[in-house]
């Protein structure tokens, strides 16, 4: 096992110095890598001003929590205040709490208005532990399923009362314990040397990096990230009538013509593409693709089918400037392998996703304000 994992590591470490003294494009990659390096410099020393922040509000917060707990402070809260109080909560709680109406009178807090059964728990939980609360009336009115009432219709789920580590999103305070206890079982699996201690330094590694990048599990490692563990979104205004970005871009054929990495784009009927894509370190990768949403000179949407090796999406949004140019709109979603920690390394090497889509966004720029064919893009010349 140590062996092996020595080995490993020696051949990682080999590859990057070859990949970074590579002598037609070590430079720039080295420059990308320190530039990589400047930034996370920087947005740490910002992160812990944050962190800093939050943790200090937090203290003052429990402290102040405590202190009420010993003077047993009976101040009568003012209505408007408590109400608010409860808005306020009810927003965490239910899926639809504007319709909820709530009325206050020196403590009493009565609930009225349709809700969905298995919210009511919860909810009047929730209100009983509002600060101020004396008593709760329930008038509410119950219901298994949203059925036709207007009231229940969307809505969305809330995090409710879970607690914090189960959240999708975690506060800098919770990420900085998770990160330090990351590093600790990182540690500590490395000094055990063995089977044990290689899960165990794997997990830290993971919630190491969960803490850092304050994303879901399932994003960073892409195994059930579905096509979002990555998202990039551009907005970019060019030149041209809308008609004539629109027809480009509907047109997945020309594709190749001012993105680098993109060699082909064919149909293969029933709405329906097949794409050749040039992967890290030059691996061509294929896949089908399905187009969701067409609606003329206003949004183009398309995604992998079922079973593809990247999962991907895209969604371009188009809009007529006044002045005859035209406005894009542009977001792309894929899964790459190891999700989003994979998306970090090949950053990190010089191989970064969003700089490429930006190179190919300014490519399709100039390609339609100037009719010429980009040199530098899959295909040099038109199709």
């Amino acid at each position: 096992m140590n062996k092996a994992l020595t080995l490993g590591a020696g051949i990682g470490l080999g590859t990057g110095i070859m990949y970074l003294l590579d002598p037609d494009r070590g430079k720039r990659r080295r420059a990308l890598v320190r530039d990589r390096l400047k930034n996370v410099a920087r947005k740490t020393s910002h992160g812990v001003g944050v962190t800093t922040r939050d943790i200090t509000n937090r203290a003052r917060g429990l402290a102040a929590q405590i202190q009420s707990s010993v003077r047993r402070d009976k101040t009568e809260v003012d209505d408007k205040v408590l109400q608010q109080r409860v808005r306020s909560k009810l927003g965490r709680i239910i899926s639809h709490p504007s319709a909820i109406t709530t009325t206050v009178d020196g403590g009493k807090i009565t609930l009225s208005g349709p809700v969905l059964r298995h919210e009511v728990d919860d909810l009047l939980q929730a209100v009983r532990g509002v600060k101020g609360v004396e008593d709760v009336e329930n008038q509410l009115e119950v219901h298994n399923e949203p059925g036709d009432i207007p009231a229940l219709q969307g809505g969305r789920i809330r995090p409710g009362n879970r607690m914090e580590f189960m959240q999708e999103h975690w506060s800098p305070a919770a990420r900085l314990a998770a990160g330090a206890s990351g590093a600790a079982l990182a540690i500590y699996g490395g000094k055990r040397r063995d089977a044990v201690g290689a899960g165990v330094g794997a997990a830290g590694l993971l919630l190491l990096a969960r803490g850092l990048t304050n994303l879901e599990v399932k994003r960073l490692t892409g195994l059930g990230g579905g096509r979002e563990a990555v998202t990039i979104k551009k907005t970019l205004n060019v030149d041209a009538p809308l008609e004539k970005v629109f027809g480009l871009w509907s047109d997945y054929e020309t594709f190749p013509l001012f993105m680098s990495n993109v060699k082909e784009v064919r149909s293969i009927g029933d709405n329906r593409t097949h794409w050749k894509v040039t992967g890290p370190a030059g691996v061509p990768v294929e896949w089908d693709a399905v187009t969701t949403r067409l609606e003329p000179n206003q949004v183009l949407a398309w995604k992998t089918e079922p079973g593809s090796v990247v999962d991907h999406a895209g969604l371009v949004k188009f809009e007529a400037n006044k002045d005859g140019s035209t406005r894009i709109d542009v977001k792309l979603s894929y899964n790459p392998p190891a999700g989003a920690l994979g998306h970090g390394v090949a950053a990190l090497l010089g191989v970064d996703p969003k700089a490429d889509i930006d190179e190919d966004l300014m490519r399709m720029k100039n390609m339609l304000e100037t009719g010429q064919v980009p040199h530098d893009a899959a295909q040099t010349h038109a199709m």
